[in-house]
């Protein structure tokens, strides 16, 4: 059932990304931050961000637009989890085996650490701008 939601949310993703790129689709200056692979930092664009874990790691750390959408595919056999160090700023559980889940970057620009719930060793720092 979670794989389910995980690829529904991909492709919701998906159809927003491609109406964003669309002839009047889209805000301009309203971008996240491109994907260079796990955990990959870059300025704002009109590219999905993304946190890739893998080896029980979420790699270096993520640059994203206020109110970005970030996917988080999971491809350890483990589930983990993306959790906020302080406050309830974002939580998302992923399944093990490549299944992807979303959430939204928080709105107040800063730099948000986050850890795994299941594996507190597993660090990463969301940076909003």
């Amino acid at each position: 059932m979670k794989e389910v939601r995980g690829r529904a949310a991909l492709l919701l993703m998906a159809a927003l990304l491609l109406g964003g790129c669309a002839p009047g689709g889209g805000s301009p200056g309203t971008g996240t931050a491109p994907s260079g692979g796990a955990g990959s930092s870059a300025g704002a664009s009109n590219a999905a961000a993304s946190i890739s874990i893998k080896d029980f790691k979420y790699g270096e750390p993520l640059t994203v637009a206020p109110g970005a959408v970030v996917a988080v595919t999971n491809m350890d056999s483990a589930p983990h989890t993306v959790t906020a160090q302080e406050g309830k700023a974002f939580d998302v559980e992923v399944d093990g085996g490549g299944a992807t889940a979303t959430f939204t970057a928080p709105s107040k620009p800063g730099s948000y650490p986050y850890f795994c719930t299941y594996h507190p060793n597993m660090k990463g720092t969301l940076t909003v701008k």
